[in-house]
């Protein structure tokens, strides 16, 4: 609270970006909510249909697709019920009334709320929580394109947004197994997860929701410990992201 702070929208922001949504109530926004927020709202805008990503300082600890939001919500809230618990989530569709209904029946209090839009039932609904701040953009924008920007000591950092659209037909296959389809699309799905972890981060996955999440160690073996705990029993069959090489099995053997 002694730090003074401030959000400056650049001239070309787009519209459906962070800096142009609109807010429909809560508080003031944060330092941090901004920053939890934009991270939220990223890691979103890499998938396409119903998603539901939760963030909690900077890192999802929940991420899922589903056939409808209340679904994804409901799947990405039980990886890690504990870490939900005052963070940041954002939905990839209009949030109705059967959504708010579920995170008020779990009792899940959330700082910020970001979605394209919301359903008067869902407005409503919120509105028993008159602290949380809802975002609503509009629409939603493709991941990448966008500068980032960090300050060091005496200057600024600067390179363009993550953002690859890769072909598994140019994977190379170095184990001797060969994933099958389905597992493939797994790994896809967490692949695209870990991108949106602090390194040294370790994703696990199993139909489309993340069941174990391991971010931000200088170990990358207590990353793996971190969402192996996590995940539990969920973790028998699921696949394995990493944002580095594995010079050594110990991490998988983990």
């Amino acid at each position: 609270p002694h730090q003074s702070a401030a959000f400056y929208r650049l001239p070309d922001a787009p519209a459906y970006s962070l800096a142009q949504a609109q807010q429909l109530q809560g508080k003031e926004l944060s330092y941090n909510n901004i920053l939890d927020t934009d991270a939220c709202w990223s890691a979103a805008r890499e998938f396409d249909g119903p998603v539901c990503v939760i963030v909690k300082h900077m890192n999802p600890c929940g991420l899922a697709l589903g056939d409808d939001l209340l679904t994804a919500y409901a799947r990405a809230y039980a990886c890690d019920p504990i870490s939900a618990y005052g963070g940041v989530i954002a939905f990839t569709g209009t949030v109705g009334g059967d959504v708010i209904s579920a995170m008020l029946d779990n009792k899940h209090f959330v700082e910020v709320i970001i979605a394209p839009d919301f359903s008067a039932e869902a407005l409503e609904l919120i509105a028993q929580k008159p602290n949380t701040r809802v975002l609503r953009t509009g629409g939603i924008l493709p991941a990448g394109g966008e500068r980032e920007v960090r300050t060091v000591e005496g200057g600024l950092l600067v390179q363009m947004a993550d953002s690859v659209a890769e072909d598994p037909d140019s994977f190379t296959v170095v184990t001797r197994v060969t994933p099958s389809a389905e597992e493939l699309e797994q790994l896809l799905f967490a692949w695209r997860v870990v991108k949106s972890v602090k390194s040294n981060a370790i994703i696990l996955a199993k139909d489309f929701e993340t069941v174990g999440v391991g971010a931000g160690q200088p170990n990358r073996v207590n990353s793996a410990r971190i969402a192996v705990d996590a995940a539990g029993e969920k973790a028998v069959g699921a696949v394995c992201a990493s944002d580095a090489f594995m010079p050594f099995p110990d991490s998988l053997e983990v």
